[in-house]
């Protein structure tokens, strides 16, 4: 946010306001400050505009994504993991981007907003958690993005103004996931696309979804910081194991299955062991600690869609769940 970045927010933030400036860095960039709207101020600290200031539900991605800042960033791994989800999901492509308003709702540690920023779009993203302070200082120097703390059913900004609203890896996450579509829908001007995605809700037995709502009673239950010391404990003792039994032919992922010991196991992907035991910790805690975990299926997200206005509506099985794609 440079001394001039007033002018930029107030053309997606909803209401009028003056910013005082307590302090800016030698890039030009406000550190601190408070802007002040008609019936309240909210803080700047450390770059970033604080429309909500405590975790919520969502501290355990506080402590997950500052833990693992750049994990999951393309630019980090040489791995185009990041960015094939992004675009295969979306359908979008980068030239449409170009210049363009983009809302990102749930920016976590700012994988995703890597990919925008590269695209060239204009990105307004934010976090209810302490994840904005590991995005901002992945993603912070560029001046395309705008960057602040603040609550998906409250959010700052002007609705029906964006031209491209994304939303991957939160609904599940929320405590109403009707009202999060509504209140992401409500950002879009007409003619806008919105692509988000939730986890599918299927109760197989298998690797990746028995152990975890086997355990979540109890982890969920669990102090945060102690959750994740186990898991940081007996990931890297477990994984070799357990890679070990899912490459077993045709029943390998069956006995992995039978052992219930939670294990995000990327074995497959093209990174190093040691980042493959980085992506076990943190997909793991991730399952174990959120608070809010609600999958759903295919035909529910429709129905859960199908009363907003659209030009195009496309539900489908992506790389990471259920995909909507529409078109106002």
């Amino acid at each position: 946010m440079h001394y001039e970045f007033g002018k930029e927010w107030s053309s997606f933030i909803k209401d009028p306001f003056e910013l005082i400036i307590d302090e800016v860095d030698d890039h030009r960039r406000v550190k601190s400050g408070t802007i002040i709207f008609k019936n309240g101020k909210i803080p700047i600290v450390d770059y970033i505009p604080r429309f909500h200031i405590d975790h919520g539900y969502v501290e355990n991605w506080s402590i997950q994504w500052n833990q693992f800042r750049k994990t999951q960033l393309d630019s980090y791994t040489g791995y185009p993991h990041t960015g094939n989800r992004f675009w295969n999901n979306t359908k979008w492509k980068p030239e449409e981007l170009a210049g363009k308003w983009v809302l990102e709702v749930g920016s976590g540690a700012g994988r995703f907003t890597e990919v925008l920023l590269e695209a060239g779009a204009k990105v307004v993203s934010f976090d209810m958690g302490l994840a904005v302070e590991a995005n901002y200082l992945n993603n912070g120097g560029n001046d395309n993005l705008f960057l602040f703390q603040g609550n998906i059913y409250s959010m700052p900004v002007k609705d029906e103004f964006f031209d491209y609203v994304f939303c991957y890896g939160v609904l599940q996450h929320t405590p109403d996931p009707r009202k999060t579509i509504q209140c992401i829908y409500n950002k879009l001007k007409p003619g806008g696309k919105l692509s988000l995605d939730c986890y599918d809700k299927k109760w197989s037995f298998d690797p990746w979804h028995f152990p975890k709502f086997f355990w979540r009673p109890i982890t969920t239950r669990m102090d945060l910081k102690r959750l994740y010391q186990v898991i940081e404990w007996y990931i890297p003792i477990w994984l070799p194991i357990d890679t070990f039994i899912r490459r077993i032919p045709i029943i390998g992922n069956f006995i992995s299955t039978l052992t219930t010991i939670p294990c995000w196991n990327y074995h497959f992907l093209g990174v190093s062991s040691e980042e493959k035991q980085k992506w076990a910790i943190m997909d793991t805690f991730d399952s174990m600690a959120a608070k809010y975990d609600q999958p759903l299926s295919l035909e529910v997200l429709k129905e859960m869609t199908k009363t907003h206005e659209h030009k195009e509506l496309e539900v489908f099985y992506g790389s990471n769940g259920v995909v909507i794609n529409l078109t106002r």
